[in-house]
């Protein structure tokens, strides 16, 4: 009974604040974790992202290579991070986001998501001809110039790895598909 209400009542606050939105019950634990696998599953991939960023982007910050770590080392630890980043991007625009498009509308050409992985593959672009160029000897790898090519990008990259999460999470899938489905989706 008490559940009823609270329903009732944030139905009437929905619509009371003119979102009109419809007021889902609360999912069981096993409910959760069927909606919630894309976004725990994603997370673990962006999650190995915010590392590898967070350990080349400290090094710029402190102006200092990660000890032990020679040019070349460090120059393929951007390179790989890039590759990596790429090749992700590259399985969720051809193979995770049609599926996921047909019906969430975050997941179309040209909506948000999709809007940020191009902002993100131009900064991409910068970070990764600089560190050719560092590779080939037609420059020297300087850390305060990496950290602004970084700087350029990171905060889109950021917020994507967070906002696809979100998008991702069991709140908002629910929304769209059934659990069966949710079960079917590929990743």
């Amino acid at each position: 009974m008490a559940d009823r209400c609270d329903t009732k009542g944030a139905e009437e606050a929905a619509t009371v604040q003119g979102t009109e939105e419809k007021v889902l019950p609360k999912l069981t634990p096993a409910e959760f974790r069927v909606y919630n696998r894309l976004a725990e599953h994603m997370d673990y991939f962006h999650n190995h992202f915010r590392h590898s960023w967070n350990e080349l982007y400290e090094a710029c910050c402190n102006n200092r290579r990660p000890s032990g770590v020679s040019i070349r080392q460090f120059l393929n630890m951007g390179t790989d991070f890039l590759s990596q980043l790429n090749f992700h991007h590259s399985i969720e625009e051809q193979s995770i986001f049609p599926i996921l498009a047909k019906k969430m509308p975050e997941f179309k050409r040209e909506v948000h998501l999709l809007k940020q992985h191009k902002e993100i593959h131009k900064g991409m672009d910068r970070m990764e001809d600089y560190l050719m160029d560092c590779k080939s000897g037609e420059k020297e790898l300087r850390l305060d110039e990496m950290k602004k090519v970084m700087d350029s990008f990171g905060k889109v990259l950021w917020d994507h790895l967070e906002d696809e999460v979100k998008t991702l999470g069991a709140e908002n899938m629910r929304k769209y598909w059934s659990p069966d489905e949710m079960r079917r989706l590929p990743m």
